[in-house]
């Protein structure tokens, strides 16, 4: 059983880092739910 099973996730992704997309690619596919993704650029 997935540690993020049924959980609800919010993600801030970064534009010179990991964009939010993959992060929400993963935590999907760990059996979580996306309610908030974007990409910011942080300087």
């Amino acid at each position: 059983m997935s540690m993020l099973k049924g959980k609800k996730i919010a993600i801030l992704g970064d534009r010179d880092g990991i964009p939010g997309p993959a992060i929400a690619e993963c935590v999907t596919a760990a059996g979580a739910e996306v309610i908030f993704e974007a990409t910011e650029c942080f300087v």
